[in-house]
């Protein structure tokens, strides 16, 4: 059994190329060290310094037989027996220094990269999010991360070291006994072969296993996050989950051995090889020492060299291996870092230091198909160098247009309330003002400026938005306040939350601003969660608000609470607001009917009443329903 897949792993596939390695790939890859050239000088010094050194035991022990024990010369045999102390001594300390140094420039790198990968992943718009899953995020920030240090790090560092002790090596050993060293070389082509069988399977593997991580963590994060582990009790479905979970681990698990077999099979391939050239450097040594042709101390040397020799030899096979997969890590990271921006910043941003407030929407079109940006899964790196997205983004809401040709305006202090059936684009108009998305076709304009000029940081100043499901961190109720505007005074975010109708509520709780939260606010009810969002956005005090059919999903005494609090909000505000109640839209300014992405009617509720057209049926279906129900 072993013997038949010991062949089926040494039979090369002629169709897999080797692994190469790509110079752009490579050049990118140091251009990560750069910055630490100061720590590289170092590690290359103790490698030679360590190199060095490393060849004196042999040496020391040819000198001992062949000199200061035939002469009983004790006072030499004294000094060697120092030198064979002094020799770890040193070297240990210079192993010192050169552990400092690869951490230190292996921690720096990992910093780089993540940063760098963050930083790029903050730019993505909110499509990008909608189509990849956290897990895979977290598997690159962290796996594929650690990985690509190793790369620059461990597995450069010993391809660096091996190379010069075995120049080195074979140099002393050449100068002792050249024939002997020849025929000890002459072997090298067998490692050779050797790791070129077994690169791309190695390859492949490590691959395969990054895949199944970040699917697995995938798995793990949405099942045990609150809302996940929620779902999962409410409908049973625990046994399924453990089932799911089992399954993702255990191919992970079979990689896992499958990558341990494949190692242990090329590690015995390489021991055999060095244990041939060994053994006919011995025979022909003896052979020599018989004939008189070498002394015993010399191939007591030699025979330590050769330990020197192939230990390097197999390390550096091994390395080649090493190297090439552990590059799948930065391909990884590349793939993510390569995605373009689908929300460029601008070249030449506008900041605005206080903004109106006025709006406008010039022949706005926009499709999710065309928009929407590809998540992770998309991603297919054709080979090192190269990359390519997969032209596979998801048709959004619609396969067509979510937003045809839309045009309105909006002045500084102005109500403007969207209404309109499920799916016809209102939250879709929201998500362009502050830029989770661009417009396809058209502009959005923010005090007479296409919001994709204006500076990133002007326009989140000046836009704040309540949503249907506000998001807290697991923090405190202060933490959450604060994220609005971190230098707030106390005094501002009491006077925050009593404007959002919360404060009273704070101060009930035994730790008051100190409470924390939980994860996604589950500590709270609905309506507390929503008059925390109110209080966070009046403290960042936007020139626009956004209100995103705030109260939908509240009891009637928690909406009442709430809506009081937006009223407060909204007023000498620009506003626009996806409304369901009657209230917002009497004593709105202008009402925007949105239906299939376009702009059937606009104008105020008595005007919209008078043309007796959609607006008129939803009133009378819809919001004076939902009023009474409030009522």
């Amino acid at each position: 059994m072993h013997g038949n897949s010991f062949g089926a792993f040494m039979r090369h596939d002629e169709t897999q190329e080797p692994p190469a390695i790509d110079r752009a790939l490579l050049k990118r890859v140091i251009g990560y060290a750069r910055p630490f050239r100061g720590q590289l000088v170092v590690v290359l010094l103790t490698i030679v310094v360590i190199s060095v050194l490393s060849l004196a035991p042999p040496l020391i022990m040819r000198t001992l037989i062949d000199t200061a024990i035939p002469n009983e010369d004790l006072r030499l045999v004294t000094w060697l027996g120092l030198g064979m102390v002094a020799v770890p001594l040193v070297n240990g300390v210079f192993g010192v220094l050169q552990r400092r140094s690869t951490a230190r420039m292996g921690e720096g790198i990992i910093f780089d990269l993540r940063r760098e990968l963050f930083d790029h992943l903050q730019a993505m718009s909110l499509g990008f999010y909608t189509n990849t899953k956290t897990g895979e995020l977290m598997s690159r920030l962290n796996s594929d991360v650690i990985g690509a240090q190793q790369a620059v790090t461990s597995t450069f560092v010993a391809l660096v070291a091996n190379v010069f002790t075995v120049v080195l090596t074979a140099f002393v050993m050449l100068r002792l006994e050249w024939r002997l060293t020849l025929i000890a070389v002459s072997i090298l082509p067998l490692f050779i072969i050797a790791s070129r069988q077994v690169g791309v399977r190695l390859r492949d593997v490590r691959r395969q296993q990054m895949v199944n991580n970040a699917t697995m963590n995938t798995l793990m994060q949405e099942t045990l996050s609150v809302s996940g582990a929620l779902l999962v009790k409410l409908f049973g479905r625990a046994e399924y989950e453990s089932n799911r979970f089992a399954n993702s681990a255990a191919e992970v698990r079979d990689l896992g051995i499958r990558q341990a077999v494949i190692g242990r099979w090329f590690f015995m391939a390489l021991g055999l090889v060095s244990a041939l050239g060994t053994a006919i450097t011995f025979w022909l040594g003896a052979v020599f020492v018989i004939n008189g042709i070498i002394t015993l101390g010399t191939i007591v040397a030699l025979s330590a060299y050769l330990t020197s020799l192939y230990g390097p030899l197999t390390a550096l096979a091994n390395a080649r291996v090493e190297f090439t997969t552990s590059l799948v890590s930065f391909e990884r990271v590349f793939e993510v870092l390569d995605l373009p921006l689908d929300v460029p910043p601008p070249e030449d941003p506008i900041v605005l230091d206080k903004a109106a407030g006025a709006l406008e929407f010039r022949d706005v079109s926009f499709s999710y198909a065309a928009s929407a940006g590809a998540g992770l899964e998309s991603v297919r790196r054709f080979g090192w160098g190269d990359s390519g997205l997969v032209e596979d983004v998801g048709q959004g809401k619609s396969g067509g247009w979510t937003l045809d040709q839309v045009s309105f305006t909006v002045l500084p202090g102005q109500t403007v309330a969207l209404v309109g059936p499920s799916g016809a684009g209102k939250t879709t108009m929201t998500y362009l003002v502050p830029r989770l998305y661009d417009v396809s076709r058209g502009a959005v304009l923010l005090d007479g400026v296409d919001v994709r000029n204006l500076d990133t940081r002007s326009l989140a100043r000046a836009v704040g938005v309540v949503t249907q499901e506000p998001y807290l961190f697991h923090d405190t109720i202060e933490a959450n306040l604060r994220y609005a505007r971190p230098d707030a005074s106390l005094e501002e975010l009491r006077e925050a939350a009593s404007v959002a109708n919360i404060l009273d509520h704070i101060d009930s709780l035994p730790e008051g601003l100190a409470t924390r939260v939980g994860e996604r606010g589950y500590r709270l009810s609905g309506g507390e969660k929503q008059r925390l969002a109110i209080a966070r956005v009046v403290l960042k005090d936007p020139a626009l608000l956004i209100l995103d059919e705030a109260t939908s999903h509240l009891d009637a005494h928690s909406e009442a609470l709430v809506q009081e609090a937006l009223e407060r909000v909204m007023r000498d505000r620009t506003s626009l607001v996806i409304a369901h109640r009657l209230s917002t839209i009497l004593n709105a300014d202008l009402i925007l009917v949105i239906d299939r992405g376009t702009v059937l009617e606009s104008g105020t509720h008595r005007e919209l009443i008078e043309q007796s057209g959609l607006y008129s049926r939803l009133f009378a279906t819809q919001f004076s329903v939902v009023d009474d129900g409030a009522t």
